[in-house]
């Protein structure tokens, strides 16, 4: 049997690939003009500024993509890497496994309720869970920050008699349905809209009705998968492959009962963190919440506070595992506060997944030295992912430097213009999917397409929200499954699936998804949605 190649040789050959289309593709420009969109500069396309400009073919500069990769990619890397290293720290604790162990015990306990013995309380787990991802993805825009919950939930997913993809499932897959069926994700439908010009957010009932749409069609898909391999195992794709994590969940279900001696240091920590939550509910008493054009002002930080202090009364007198839990629980909720109240981004993510490894380690009555150590050994192990976001980014840059992307885009442009209404919607979507295998970065390519295409609508009376909503299917759904995309790769390095593995599993159903957005635009033509 001919071996799959790995996913770090595959991206090796697309660079390759890009790389000579850099020969058989005319080189060609935009000019680019500074527009402030959002209060964010934002560089876009001038209209009717496209010329051909001398070929620059790549060579030896293959040579460079992973170095500018890296570069490019920084922030992510170094996310992935502290993250993994925090997680590595918090799993030396075991609070995650016994965390684990507890729900599947729970949900063993609700099968024996006579009200409950006729629901498969696990699939409504994993229900709540998909849509919740969902909604931070259609919200927030939740995408880089799926790979810290990996860790969580594949070997929660193993655990309950499911497999490593349906942990990615419920938490990437789910994140990035919402994504591109966003409601209010200001990294697409923001940036997307003010470069077009129409009012910001506009058009949010029908968004809300297509997020529905694609949420449930992902709901049912992940559901009947899991129940399936539920039923036998073996049917998984990554049943020899997910032995890593099977065994992993079987050493810490053989490991004896946790002691309940809770070391000083832990309460040390615990008034710690209190005074540290306490100083900044003070400093921050409201937290100015805003979703679309709505703002809302909310008692937040004091509230997490006060939990964090009732809590940790609680949890510190358990065991150590039980306080880490809690920091684990308390990380996530600054986190959705952070991004939805504060704009956060990947620098203070990471510090905060950073804070609460350290504290994890510390709680355990672990040396400095020791919590140093343990996270070093997590950035050991994650670092191929890392590598592996870092070469995926170099494929944009062969593509840019061979000025072949503007070319694609002047061309689609051009033909759309002797197309009637459907088929330019069509093509204008279809162009905007498969420009989103070699650019994933949603802002940039809203930069690029939006200034043409928005102009474009007005030529065939078609509205500037179809086009906006045009571009924010066709920039979501090939995200799950391109191999130019750094998360994407980073969610499979962590979960230790191939990339060819889910690229078979996945691909129908990103193309039903595909087809699915394509009806759901055409309404858009012809009914008088508010806001369309």
């Amino acid at each position: 049997m001919k071996k799959i190649p790995g996913t770090f040789t595959i991206v090796c050959y697309i660079i390759l690939a890009a790389a000579i289309l850099t020969w058989i593709i005319p080189g060609g420009e935009y000019l680019r003009e500074s527009q402030t969109v959002n209060g964010v500069a934002r560089e876009v396309v001038v209209d009717d500024s496209f010329h051909y400009v001398e070929p620059a073919p790549q060579t030896y500069s293959v040579l460079f993509a992973l170095f500018k990769g890296f570069v490019d990619k920084a922030d992510i890397i170094v996310f992935v890497l502290m993250v993994g290293g925090a997680f590595w720290i918090l799993n030396s604790t075991h609070a995650i496994d016994r965390g684990v162990r507890a729900f599947v015990r729970f949900t063993q306990v609700c099968r024996q309720k006579k009200w409950l013995r006729k629901t498969d309380i696990d699939l409504v787990v994993l229900a709540v869970i998909t849509v919740m991802f969902s909604l931070f993805g259609a919200v927030f825009g939740m995408s880089e920050e799926t790979i810290a919950f990996i860790i969580v939930f594949v070997p929660m997913a193993v655990s309950m008699g499911y497999d490593s993809i349906t942990g990615v499932c419920i938490s990437y897959l789910a994140a990035h349905v919402g994504f591109a069926g966003a409601m209010l994700n200001p990294f697409t439908i923001g940036i997307a809209q003010g470069i077009a010009g129409i009012p910001l957010f506009s058009g949010l009932g029908y968004r809300v009705f297509c997020w529905a749409v694609l949420t449930a069609i992902a709901l049912v898909f992940i559901l009947i998968y899991a129940k399936r391999v539920k039923r036998d195992p073996k049917k998984s794709p990554v049943y020899k492959i997910d032995e890593y994590w099977r065994q992993r969940v079987q050493a810490n279900q053989d490991e004896k009962a946790e002691e309940n001696t809770v070391p000083r240091i832990l309460y040390i920590l615990f008034a710690f963190l209190t005074l540290v939550q306490v100083f900044f509910a003070i400093r921050f008493p409201l937290t100015r919440i805003e979703i679309g054009t709505q703002s809302v002002q909310l008692c937040l930080l004091p509230v997490l506070a006060a939990l964090f202090l009732f809590w940790g009364v609680f949890s510190c007198r358990k065991s150590v595992a039980a306080f880490n839990l809690q920091l684990l629980f308390f990380t996530v909720f600054y986190l959705v506060v952070g991004v939805l109240g504060y704009q956060w981004y990947i620098m203070e993510i990471s510090a905060l997944f950073l804070a609460m490894g350290l504290s994890a380690g510390i709680a355990a009555g672990q040396g400095l030295d020791k919590v140093m150590g343990l996270f070093l050994e997590g950035v050991k192990d994650i670092l191929v992912p890392a590598m592996v976001i870092g070469l995926a980014s170099g494929i944009i840059f062969i593509l840019q430097e061979g000025k072949v992307i503007d070319t694609l885009l002047h061309g689609v442009a051009s033909a759309m213009s002797k197309m009637g209404e459907i088929a330019s919607v069509g093509v204008m979507y279809a162009f905007q999917t498969l420009l989103n295998v070699v650019m994933p970065s949603g802002s940039a390519k809203a930069a690029l397409t939006m200034p043409i295409m928005s102009q474009f609508a007005d030529l065939i009376h078609i509205s500037r929200q179809t086009t906006v909503l045009a571009f924010q299917f066709g920039d979501g759904f090939t995200n799950m499954l391109t191999p130019t995309s750094g998360i994407l790769l980073g969610v499979l390095g962590v979960a230790k699936i191939p990339y060819t593995l889910w690229l078979r599993w996945v691909w129908k159903f990103i193309l039903f998804l595909i087809a699915v957005g394509f009806l759901l635009i055409i309404p858009t033509l012809f009914l008088p949605l508010a806001g369309f």
